[in-house]
């Protein structure tokens, strides 16, 4: 069966993490059955680590700062996650999922894909 998302709720997601009044800072998006919908969101970033276990494959759209002092920035990362014990398949079939998640999430200055948490 063919992926699809839930582009509606998945963009209202994406825009909490978006939204410089918002605390939120990061946002999965999950797999429902054959559907991408949003996951969990949070503040913390040691929150997004533990959504990424070995048995799932999601994807993450993370907001964080850097510069110094004098320039801050805001800068946001799409990170694609696939858990080690996920199935050839569906690591297979998570590369071509994440071109449903870019109709989404337009805003990114990093695509990483993610298999070993720090």
């Amino acid at each position: 069966m063919a992926t699809k998302i839930d582009k509606e709720a998945c963009r209202e997601a994406y825009n909490l993490v978006r939204d410089d009044s918002s605390d939120v800072n990061w946002v999965t998006f999950k797999y429902d059955g054959p559907t991408i919908v949003p996951g969990h969101h949070g503040v913390d970033y040691e929150e997004f680590i533990r959504q990424c276990t070995d048995d799932i494959r999601l994807f993450g759209f993370v907001r964080f700062t850097t510069g110094d002092a004098m320039s801050k920035r805001v800068k946001f990362a799409l990170i694609t996650w696939i858990g080690e014990n996920v199935s050839g398949l569906q690591r297979a079939k998570t590369g071509t999922d994440k071109t449903l998640v870019k109709e989404v999430v337009q805003a990114s200055v990093a695509v990483a894909a993610v298999d070993d948490p720090p």
